[in-house]
């Protein structure tokens, strides 16, 4: 019995369905104590995973494809990488903006963005090759055809006939909203996003399947209701209110989550998802 469908984000192509629950079940459960609500079993949670569609056949580099600032594609991955870099120079103090100085060896502003993002406390971690590779996969589900839909098959896999709700993490958000609105014949779920980008223009909001009109967003038939969490210093949800884009009914949460902002862990961990999913799982009323 699967009563909640859980969905990632991107660089999560060398993981695995159930390596990748045990990562974020833990999490999961203390947001729900926190929120002082029943702990869902683990048996009753899923992991809709679509990494692995991601993942490159082998090659002769060690780890990740060795690419650089030259291999950046002109279209949705720059625009994705430089939108980063502005969003993590806002509220970044470490993180140089587009409009500072250059002090760099090349004024070519994909490496720019790579150089300055480096500095920031979500994009320190993962190397340039990284980086790129996240935007690589942001650009292929929207612009590849057989990839979102193989992506939007394993969230319908996961789902049955007792999922009450789906939690969905960053371009997971993407799919979970997408794959919803695909299903009207499924009813009465709860969506659950966390750090989405579905609002961000002309990178993810205006690529959107079915398309806005007018600017709103189409709300997905099976949702009866919509919690969306963000950081403020989130910068892959440079957008952190949904509502004025989806419609009055989605309830915005602010969270903090301190220096890993768009990280997963704390938002499950924060008492504000355990009690939006607590609150579903316990049926009419909530209480």
């Amino acid at each position: 019995m699967t009563r909640v469908v859980l969905v990632h984000g991107i660089a999560q192509q060398v993981k695995g369905p159930q390596s990748l629950l045990d990562h974020w079940y833990p999490a999961l459960r203390d947001g729900l104590t926190l929120a002082d609500r029943p702990v869902v079993p683990a048996e009753e949670v899923s992991m809709a995973f679509y990494g692995d569609l991601f993942r490159p056949k082998g090659h002769r580099s060690v780890g990740e494809p060795d690419l650089d600032a030259s291999d950046v594609e002109v279209g949705l991955e720059e625009d994705l990488l430089l939108q980063w870099w502005e969003s993590a120079a806002a509220v970044e103090s470490q993180v140089t903006g587009p409009d500072a100085p250059v002090r760099l060896r090349t004024s070519r502003r994909v490496q720019r963005a790579l150089d300055a993002l480096s500095h920031s406390s979500f994009f320190a971690a993962p190397a340039e090759r990284m980086m790129i590779s996240s935007a690589r996969q942001v650009r292929r589900y929207f612009t590849e055809p057989d990839i979102r839909a193989a992506v939007g098959e394993r969230l319908v896999r996961a789902v049955t006939d007792d999922t009450e709700v789906i939690v969905a993490h960053s371009l997971g958000s993407v799919v979970a909203y997408e794959t919803l609105c695909a299903h009207p014949e499924w009813r009465d779920l709860t969506l659950v996003t966390l750090g989405s980008p579905l609002a961000v223009r002309g990178t993810v909001f205006d690529r959107l399947v079915p398309p806005p009109r007018d600017g709103l967003a189409r709300w997905p038939a099976p949702v009866k209701a919509w919690t969306n969490i963000a950081d403020r210093g989130d910068v892959v949800a440079l957008v952190k209110e949904l509502a004025s884009a989806f419609g009055k009914r989605v309830d915005d949460v602010a969270v903090h989550n301190g220096a890993k902002a768009h990280d997963v862990h704390p938002y499950l961990t924060a008492l504000e998802t355990g009690e939006a999913i607590g609150k579903a799982l316990a049926g009419p009323g909530g209480d």
